[in-house]
Parts: structure tokens; C-alpha cells; sequence
């Protein structure tokens, strides 16, 4: 009878953890909205050589047969947002090399492709956290470095928030990690699995964008292979 009660006692705790962990949870992502939703490509637009849903998982390759010789986007088209933060899960092969886009803008002669800030990805530990403007200014802030930007200037170093290094060593290879890009007014905080891993302030007028489009790339050079899942996005 004793043991019995005991069972049960230990039923009830693990019950009662795992609301508590649910509810904190939701409490966590709370105004956030999905914008995958697992099935389909609905909502996106890209080239389907190259995208496709597997498994609930928005995967992007290119194999032997399909070599790009430009970067290629697939991209969220139902809104494009200026003040927001975004969650994602990302797995990148080891030598694979993608990102996120977002506050872009669509370029009219050439398809699927954008220009805008990126949350660099990489399986070979040396761009992945860093913020990057697709076919623009390029490197805004190398991983580690915190930035200003001012009116048609170079982006200057202003402090770090720790080494190239010693940040790789929080993101998992080939394995998931979850991004978290929070973005408002000029600034630009790009996070790793809790850890940040740059921050940018854009105050160059002619430069910065504060609104546009999301979106995910794979990009030129060896055979690859990226996956997301679970796009969160909550707008500020």
C-alpha cells in the first residue's frame, strides 16, 4: 500500500512539473505567431529545385545537379515587418552556408533574391551570428563585435561580446540551434542559443532599412543542405 502511495505521489510531480513547464513555456512565446506552418509552402515563395517541406521542416538543398551560381531566397510574403523579434531553429550541414534575411527588399531583376540585413549561417564555424547585409554594405559586425553605423560610414567598432571563439563554442554542429534575432528602431541583436552573438546600431540615413521582407537562403558553392523549423515572429 505504502509503495502504491508512493507511485502515485510521484505521478502527481511529474504531472504537476510538466504543466508548469508547458505553461511557462507558452508564457515564453506569448504574441509570437507561426509563420510555417509545417505542411506546405503557403505563404512563401522560392524556387521548388531548391525548397521543399520535409517531415514538417522547411528544407533547402542543392546537390551536385543543381549547382547555383547565385544565391537563391525562399521568402515570407505575407507581411514585411519593421520593429519585431523572430525564432527559428536552423540545422546546416558542415559545409553549408545560409541565413536570415529580414527588413529586405525584393529585387525586380533577378528572382527570388534580396537585399537586406542577415543573420549569417554556416557549418564551418566562421560567419554564423554575424550581421551581413546581402548585396549591400556586407559585413555590418563580424560575430562578437557590437557596432554603430553612421551616416555613410564604415561600421565602427564599439565593444564585444566576446570572441569569434568562445561564442562558436555555444552553436551545435549539425545539430539544431535556435536563432532569436530581436530588431528595434536601429538596432540589431542577433542571439544563438541564448547567447549574443552581435549587435548592431544603424544610424546611416541613406543606408539602413526599417522594414522589409523575411527570408531564407542557400547559397553558392559546394553541395549543401539547410533546415528550419518552428518560425516564430512577433511584431513590436
Amino acid at each position: 500500500m505504502q509503495n502504491k502511495s508512493i507511485v502515485l505521489l510521484l505521478i502527481f510531480f511529474i504531472v504537476f512539473i510538466s504543466k508548469g513547464s508547458a505553461q511557462d513555456q507558452e508564457k515564453k512565446e506569448a504574441g509570437f505567431i507561426k509563420i510555417f506552418n509545417g505542411e506546405n509552402l503557403q505563404g512563401w515563395e522560392g524556387d521548388t529545385l531548391y525548397w521543399r517541406v520535409e517531415n514538417g521542416i522547411l528544407t533547402g538543398e542543392v546537390t551536385a545537379a543543381t549547382i547555383l551560381k547565385r544565391n537563391s531566397f525562399i521568402i515570407w510574403k505575407n507581411g514585411q515587418p519593421a520593429d519585431f523579434e523572430l525564432k527559428v531553429d536552423y540545422r546546416v550541414s558542415a559545409l553549408g552556408n545560409s541565413g536570415i534575411n529580414y527588413r529586405s527588399v525584393l529585387l525586380d531583376s533577378t528572382p527570388f533574391a534580396l537585399k537586406g540585413y542577415q543573420a549569417d549561417i554556416d557549418g564551418e564555424d566562421n560567419w554564423s551570428g554575424q550581421n551581413y547585409e546581402e548585396r549591400g554594405r556586407e559585413f555590418l559586425a563580424l560575430r562578437g563585435q557590437k557596432v554603430i553605423i553612421e551616416n555613410d560610414q564604415k561600421p565602427l567598432v564599439i565593444g564585444n561580446v566576446g570572441s569569434k571563439d568562445s561564442l562558436q563554442a555555444f552553436i551545435k554542429k549539425e545539430d539544431w540551434n535556435r536563432y532569436h534575432l530581436i530588431v528595434k528602431g536601429h538596432r540589431m541583436l542577433h542571439y544563438i542559443n541564448g547567447v549574443l552573438m552581435s549587435d548592431v546600431t544603424d544610424n546611416d540615413n541613406a543606408n539602413r532599412t526599417l522594414k522589409g521582407y523575411i527570408g531564407v537562403q542557400v547559397h553558392v558553392g559546394p553541395p549543401m543542405k539547410i533546415e528550419y523549423r518552428n518560425f516564430m515572429l512577433k511584431e513590436l
